[in-house]
């Protein structure tokens, strides 16, 4: 849904086909949405509502035991767009993802259209559904899901693991807390040897993930045990509740032709630093402008092929990332085991100790560095997940208001050109047609962009049309068009 909202953004009509007969409010899924992320749902029409009805955090606790052991605490929202996580269910996201397609008339949803076949050629890919029908379009954006028949029919495979361990999720609705945080704890007495994580939600409902043995039996006397030594003797009420196995799975390609596998139907990950829903929502706003370009005879030969090559690097990225906090809170090995009992053990009273401690590096945005697509510049980059990235090609640029009454982020859907005391003008129908209208840096109200941005005067920035910095360029002494003109065309697949 958030790429056919981006599709139509641009022009480009959709069909949505949905297995389900019906939308089914069920169950919060997935909860942590990320500021970028949140950015890319407010182009798709739907990012202020979601950080509206959704509870934003600012802090989170790690325990080991009855011991405080660590303590995450985002700074305040400042002038940024978005605060940095709301928790926001699935199911309302998706409630509103509808509700903007219900308002769109270049999107069509079909529910009860279950994919079991597809086929592609040069001018286009056809879908065939369960009940017969048939549905052809330019590409195929296939999100559907971690059992995907699109993956399944082009023959590519879904290499990984799976853990042993389960985890029981619930929904619990009660009075835990004054303020929303989240609360992590490592072996707590009433859950000896495995983890707990607790994370507010909207209408006073909370979000308990146990870790549990394999052969955990669900019944209504062991869920009551868990929740009373989490809730004490106050009233609770069980919204939801389901058993889970987690998976760390990447599919073989991401795009075959004129197909490009998104979401779950492209990678699984455990859940502990909110890395599925972000990642997918990702992938489709990587998709959308590539489609979009590629309709409309723009893009170059490698622009499609380029999906694959960004968002499979992203998802080996973040698959690394929770591999290595499962091998944290999963030990596998003796040695894993003991470096972990190690590591808590130590963290009660040594500082330092508490920085090993793994409980789910948080999901940001990738960087596209060593993307074909980026006019690369020299040097060192941190890669180490929550570092801060330097505003160097690749990276998402950052946000800002804008001297002419819009925030940067609003403008993206196509490069934009950014100067800062420097003159450029589109110098062909092909760059006119590619790009929005240049954006001086030059007004005191636009300091702040420019500071982040580090620039120097005479520069320019070509930004792609998902807010990732393309090219950072310095007009030399015959003037900054040929510079210009070459990041865009490496931009667009050239």
């Amino acid at each position: 849904m958030t790429a056919a909202l981006l599709l139509a953004r641009q022009g480009v009509p959709s069909v949505v086909l949905e297995a389900a007969p019906a939308r089914e409010m069920v169950g919060s899924r997935s909860i942590c949405v990320q500021r970028d992320v949140l950015d890319i749902l407010q182009r798709a029409g739907v990012g202020a509502q979601v950080a509206e009805v959704g509870v934003t955090w600012t802090r989170g606790r790690t325990y080991y035991r009855e011991h405080l052991v660590g303590e995450l605490v985002f700074p305040e929202v400042g002038d940024a767009a978005f605060p940095p996580f709301v928790n926001t269910p699935q199911t309302i996201v998706e409630l509103l993802l509808e509700q903007a397609i219900g308002a769109e008339p270049l999107v069509e949803l079909a529910y009860g259209s279950r994919v079991v076949a597809v086929a592609q050629d040069s001018d286009g890919v056809t879908v065939s559904t369960e009940d017969g029908r048939t549905f052809t379009g330019s590409h195929c954006v296939a999100a559907d899901g971690p059992r995907s028949a699109v993956r399944s029919a082009l023959g590519l495979s879904f290499d990984g693991m799976s853990f042993e361990d389960r985890f029981l999720i619930a929904d619990i609705r009660a009075d835990l807390a004054e303020k929303p945080e989240r609360h992590f704890y490592f072996d707590p007495p009433w859950n000896p040897g495995r983890q707990v994580l607790v994370h507010p939600q909207p209408g006073g409902v909370w979000r308990i993930d146990w870790q549990v043995p394999a052969d955990f039996d669900l019944t209504a006397a062991a869920l009551e045990e868990r929740v009373r030594a989490i809730v004490g003797d106050g009233a609770y009420e069980v919204v939801w509740v389901s058993l889970y196995r987690f998976h760390q799975r990447q599919a073989s390609r991401m795009r075959v032709g004129r197909v490009l596998l998104a979401g779950d139907a492209a990678h699984v990950m455990s859940p502990f630093g909110a890395r599925g829903l972000n990642s997918g929502i990702a992938d489709a706003d990587n998709a959308a402008w590539k489609i979009v370009l590629d309709r409309e005879g723009l893009a170059g030969p490698a622009l499609l092929s380029s999906y694959e090559v960004e968002r499979a690097a992203a998802a080996a990225e973040n698959l690394r990332v929770t591999g290595d906090t499962m091998r944290f809170l999963v030990p596998a090995t003796d040695a894993d085991r003991a470096r972990r009992v190690d590591v808590l053990t130590r963290s009660i009273d040594d500082v330092d100790a508490r920085a090993s401690i793994d409980s789910g590096k948080l999901a940001e945005p990738y960087f596209y560095v060593d993307s074909p697509l980026t006019t690369s510049v020299p040097g060192p980059f941190p890669r180490e997940p929550g570092r801060a990235r330097p505003p160097v090609p690749g990276v998402l640029c950052p946000d800002a208001p804008l001297a002419r009454g819009q925030r940067l982020r609003e403008l993206v859907g196509r490069f934009v050109v950014l100067t800062y005391w420097c003159d450029w003008q589109p110098a062909d129908a092909w760059e006119r047609a590619v790009t929005a209208q240049p954006v001086p840096l030059d007004q005191e109200d636009d300091t702040v962009l420019a500071d982040a941005l580090r620039l120097k005067p005479r520069q320019v920035v070509v930004i792609r049309p998902d807010g990732h910095l393309a090219a950072v360029l310095t007009e030399p002494s015959g003037g900054v068009g040929p510079l210009v003109s070459a990041a865009l065309r490496r931009a667009a697949g050239w």
